[in-house]
């Protein structure tokens, strides 16, 4: 898996790959090749967007207020 920028060639757009990764994979001048596309996201959101919360914030934070008295009660 590499990391590249979409880039546009006229009416195109493109794709870089590193001269490292062309010479680790063997590959040759108009040759085919797969490419997989991901759109990259922030790490935050990648981290907290792929959560899927049922319920709602002010419940969850009345559980959380709940817990935290009964530890000093």
């Amino acid at each position: 898996m590499i990391e590249s920028k979409i880039r546009k060639w006229g009416n195109s757009y493109g794709v870089l790959i590193p001269k490292e990764e062309i010479e680790k994979e063997n590959l040759r001048d108009n040759e085919t090749v797969i490419v997989v596309i991901k759109r990259k996201m922030a790490p935050a959101k990648e981290l907290f967007g792929s959560l899927k919360i049922e319920e709602s914030t002010d419940k969850i934070m009345r559980e959380i207020d709940e817990k935290f008295k009964s530890r000093f009660d």
